[in-house]
């Protein structure tokens, strides 16, 4: 034990960056964990939309949503969902499918949903690159 001490005395600064990754690999841990909001591929998506009426929310930067997005997406871009309820208030109550374009912004917004009382988020596992490697139909821009 003496020389844990002695080692964390000589060399703080590497205790203390090793400290700060072990509670950021944590914190991912749990919140992956405990998770509040459910994660589907394209093809569950698309089954799921089959089955029940979905709003489906575009959180990628709006010049990415007009290049291309899903079929009737409301365009929300992730740094703009909290000044931009008003636009989803309608549909607290029903499911909410959201997507990026590359799947690595829409579990942000999800958490961030869900926090703000939207209880049926579900995250698009891989966005729209996933949904275009399934052929599945976008609109596209005619630019």
């Amino acid at each position: 034990m003496e020389r844990v001490i002695e080692f964390i005395g000589n060399h703080w600064m590497l205790f203390i960056a090793f400290v700060v990754v072990l509670y950021l690999v944590t914190q991912e841990l749990l919140d992956n964990v405990f998770k509040r909001f459910q994660s589907m591929t394209p093809v569950a998506a698309v089954m799921h939309m089959n089955e029940t009426e979905v709003t489906i929310v575009d959180v990628s930067q709006a010049a990415d949503h007009k290049k291309e997005h899903l079929e009737n997406a409301m365009s929300i871009p992730l740094a703009k969902l909290e000044t931009s309820l008003g636009q989803l208030e309608p549909f607290k109550e029903k499911p909410l499918l959201v997507f990026c374009q590359t799947g690595a912004q829409s579990p942000q917004a999800c958490k961030k949903l869900y926090k703000l009382g939207f209880h049926q988020v579900i995250n698009l596992v891989g966005g729209l690159k996933a949904w275009d490697e399934q052929n599945l139909p976008t609109t596209k821009s005619k630019s």
